[in-house]
């Protein structure tokens, strides 16, 4: 089931994608977290999908991401392959949807640079999951963008300041509640061109295991997520860029960068 966030009026609200070709968007009454599928609620109310406007299809507390997840980026970042997943926290302020604006802070920072990433929902609040229950709090899955200042990661002795700008946290298009995150496919492309190609399968962490790991050392809340990392081929954005980040299963988030002055 693919659950969306969307602007309605002055207000928003959740719904259900339907169909394969021409979309739209089946209103729900509130929120979905903590319901199970079967029992969502419907409104009797249906948009056009190209009528709406999607928005980041979730607002969490906290953003838990993992560094240095995949061999090959490890390899080019020139770094070391960690002996446990490495974990820092992105704002929920960062946080931005499909088709939003990546703003580049040009006045604070000469690279910047995409990381297309799996990314997890939590769906209940819990703390201490084992690895064979992470299925049980997981809500869904979404495409992210750890959109990363470079220079200023590097330059930093901690990653708070070069991953923490506002929009450097795209999420999107919706939230996918039936897929299998073990060994899905991963393209980001840059105006078109493909940039990073891997699959899920190669994660040195997988998503239970990041679940366990997490949820370990604080209390996740329904609506927070958790980035798994990115593979080999990160690099620069500019202005005018277009950057997308595809997974099989769930879609397509695409967002142009701008320069902030």
């Amino acid at each position: 089931m693919r659950i969306a966030r969307f602007a309605k009026g002055a207000g928003v609200a959740y719904g259900v994608i339907e169909g394969e070709s021409a979309l739209t968007v089946a209103e729900l009454y509130g929120h979905p977290f903590g319901v199970d599928p079967g029992d969502v609620r419907f409104t009797g109310e249906r948009y056009p999908l190209a009528e709406v406007r999607l928005l980041a299809p979730v607002l969490p507390s906290k953003v838990v991401a993992v560094g240095k997840n995949y061999a090959a980026h490890t390899r080019e970042m020139g770094v070391e392959q960690p002996a446990e997943p490495t974990m820092f926290l992105k704002p929920s302020t960062a946080v931005t949807g499909p088709g939003d604006r990546i703003s580049y802070p040009v006045k604070l920072t000469e690279r910047v640079e995409y990381e297309g990433e799996l990314a997890v929902v939590i769906g209940r609040l819990c703390r201490d999951v084992p690895k064979e229950r992470a299925e049980d709090v997981i809500f869904g899955y979404t495409c992210a963008n750890d959109v990363t200042a470079r220079d200023l990661q590097f330059r930093d002795d901690q990653w708070t300041r070069g991953k923490g700008f506002d929009t450097f946290c795209p999420l999107g298009p919706w939230m996918e509640t039936g897929t299998d995150p073990s060994d899905l496919g991963l393209t980001t492309t840059v105006n078109g061109d493909v940039k990073q190609h891997a699959t899920t399968r190669e994660l040195l962490w997988d998503v239970p295991s990041l679940v366990a790991y997490i949820s370990a050392v604080m209390t996740l809340l329904p609506g927070d997520v958790l980035l798994t990392g990115t593979p080999e081929g990160v690099g620069p954005l500019a202005d005018g860029d277009e950057v997308s980040v595809t997974i099989e299963t769930i879609g397509t988030l695409t967002n142009r960068v701008v320069v902030r002055d």
